[in-house]
């Protein structure tokens, strides 16, 4: 055991160097995927514990996948075992909401490069509330995502390659000097990452302009595109910090449909497992707060990392948003500094005059402060689709149980 594992984690956490390296089906580049197999969010389940809308994401990419014709035909290759369903991070994965992903869907490849790991994630779909991620399918959601696999994802994979990569610390970095937290706001690290691809798009546009316009479009209309990016470079740089002996420090925060749980870098693969988050909602026009269901979620991996709720002081726009003020979002921000192990030595916030964002979640002082931390998210309805946008806080049950782990260790 290191002299300070916990320091030693949070080092690597801020040394990690994230750099999308390709675009390609899940299938060809994560490995260990086979066809057969769904990635779904949040710790292990068996199939029949899947409800409400993360069970429908699930047959929902049976069907998208060709596993199955049918609603009902998935259904029953689900319980024979025909069609297998696993948790994203067990395949350096991580998924948004429900966060499903098949064989064939491309996802972003993100090299940590000091520390060689590799973290992915799939495709943003759009900004439809109704989403296969958010529990939703039907032919427009087929027709939405065969748009973004056939005719989006190709032309940036080629961006990218014909790029030599693309580094996602800088463009991070700068975002939060713009008003992103990298969480619920993406809007300037969109544009940024734009910016990148811009030489490569020229050359691209020069051969065949009909191939980049969808891309254009998507990228200039959509303000989440890059959230899918800041989650697989957030999933890279915690990996990198994970199996650090000793360690209390936090290397991955999901939600399933049946309730939160942690992962720390000193335990291994063990999840420490607790009820549903406390949620603090704006919702849509129309939408009340017995309509909020869970249905997955692991973009608060970016909080994992110094992100999301760790940098509301670089974001007051998400006021409109998700609600509360400002002041709020400041007060939130500085209590999370009581349950990191420092303040980040890359991801600074202007607001603070440029503290570094608080990183690496402390198991020990969680428990010790009472402070839970604070995640940024997007809001789930029992009828499939996003309601809202607000604040969660984590439940304790989680850090207790991770902290006589470590103690038993």
């Amino acid at each position: 055991m290191t002299a300070d594992p916990d320091r030693a984690a949070f080092d690597r956490l801020c040394g990690s160097d994230p750099v999308l390296t390709d675009i390609r089906p899940a299938g060809e580049v994560v490995p260990g995927f086979t066809r057969d197999l769904i990635l779904t969010s949040g710790a292990p389940l068996p199939w029949e514990r899947y409800v409400g809308g993360q069970r429908e994401a699930i047959l929902g990419a049976a069907q998208f996948e060709g596993l199955a014709a049918t609603r009902d035909d998935a259904e029953a290759k689900l319980a024979a075992g025909e069609i297998r369903v696993a948790p994203c991070h067990a395949y350096g994965c991580v998924g948004s909401v429900a966060g499903v992903y098949t064989a064939s869907m491309p996802v972003f490849v993100v090299e940590n490069r000091p520390f060689g790991n590799v973290g992915f994630c799939n495709f943003y779909e759009g900004d439809a509330p109704r989403r296969l991620n958010y529990g939703c399918w039907d032919d427009i959601v087929r027709e939405r995502l065969e748009h973004v696999h056939e005719r989006v994802a190709p032309v940036v994979a080629d961006a990218v390659r014909r790029s030599g990569g693309i580094e996602l610390k800088p463009i991070m970095r700068r975002a939060l000097n713009l008003g992103d937290e990298l969480h619920s706001r993406n809007t300037a690290a969109t544009m940024l990452f734009e910016r990148a691809l811009l030489p490569a798009l020229l050359d691209i546009a020069a051969e065949d302009r009909r191939r980049v316009d969808a891309t254009v479009d998507m990228l200039a209309s959509s303000d989440y595109f890059f959230l899918r990016l800041s989650m697989a470079a957030a999933k890279a740089i915690a990996d990198g910090a994970h199996g650090i002996d000793g360690s209390a420090v936090v290397t991955a925060l999901v939600i399933g449909c049946e309730g939160f749980a942690i992962r720390v870098s000193g335990l291994g693969d063990r999840w420490f497992t607790g009820p549903h988050a406390d949620v603090e909602a704006k919702l849509f026009d129309g939408h009340t707060a017995d309509e909020i269901s869970w249905m997955g979620g692991e973009s608060c991996i970016t909080e994992t990392v110094g992100l999301g709720g760790f940098a509301q002081a670089a974001a007051p726009a998400l006021q409109g948003y998700q609600g509360g003020s400002a002041t709020a979002m400041v007060e939130r921000n500085l209590a999370m500094y009581d349950i990191c192990v420092g303040e980040n030595t890359t991801f600074r916030l202007p607001y603070l005059d440029y503290r570094g964002t608080p990183t690496g979640i402390d198991v020990r002082k969680v428990v010790a402060t009472g402070i839970r931390p604070v995640i940024d998210a997007g809001i789930g309805g029992r009828d499939g689709g996003q309601i809202g946008a607000g604040v969660v806080r984590a439940p304790m049950a989680c850090f207790t149980a991770a902290a006589e782990a470590l103690d038993a260790a």
